[in-house]
């Protein structure tokens, strides 16, 4: 999608170590006009494939997550971070390693918005390592809801998460995708 991969241009920052700053539109301050560009284009790559429910992870996740669920009409779920009082005693828990923070992550789902035989779509703001996103599929698969596609704003191909994700025998759609950030350049391969 030419429009992401020219705000990437204009205000991404390359920080080295495979690190793509886009804080001022993707996941700090958000760019609404950019991310339902970028939703209305993922819903129609997925159009077809009959998804009940968008599930994504908090935080970054969310913008992405709810401009596609929009043009599906469908919900959004997003995994917690932390267990809020709110939530019910038994849900769906596991952990992915966060490439910012370089600690665990727990992903969170109460098992009333993730139920047994709904059709889920997984969206992401990146597809890096592949980890977030096949926790959010553990998540799907314990809540015996079937996974039917994955898509992200953002994939970094040199990070293999394509590679780590394809077993899972569904489609993967990314808008813009990276294959090489080696001495501060961002260069695109599609």
């Amino acid at each position: 999608m030419q429009l992401l991969k020219d705000r990437i241009i204009k205000d991404g920052a390359n920080l080295g170590g495979g690190i793509l700053k886009v804080d001022g539109f993707i996941n700090h301050q958000v760019d609404a006009v950019l991310m339902d560009a970028c939703g209305q284009e993922l819903a129609s790559l997925f159009k077809e494939i009959g998804a009940d429910k968008v599930l994504t992870a908090e935080i970054s996740g969310i913008a992405p997550a709810v401009m596609t669920a929009r043009y599906l009409n469908i919900p959004v779920v997003y995994a917690r971070k932390t267990k809020p009082i709110t939530m019910p005693e038994t849900v769906y828990l596991t952990t992915a390693p966060s490439h910012t923070r370089g600690t665990m992550t727990e992903l969170i789902v109460s098992p009333e918005f993730l139920c047994c035989g709904e059709k889920i779509l997984i969206i992401d703001d990146f597809l890096a390592s592949g980890s977030t996103i096949a926790g959010l599929a553990r998540l799907t698969a314990a809540a015996g809801a079937q996974l039917v596609g994955i898509g992200a704003l953002v994939e970094k191909v040199f990070e293999g998460g394509r590679e780590k994700l394809k077993g899972l025998g569904v489609p993967i759609e990314s808008l813009a995708i990276i294959s090489n950030m080696d001495d501060g350049k961002i260069v695109f391969s599609n």
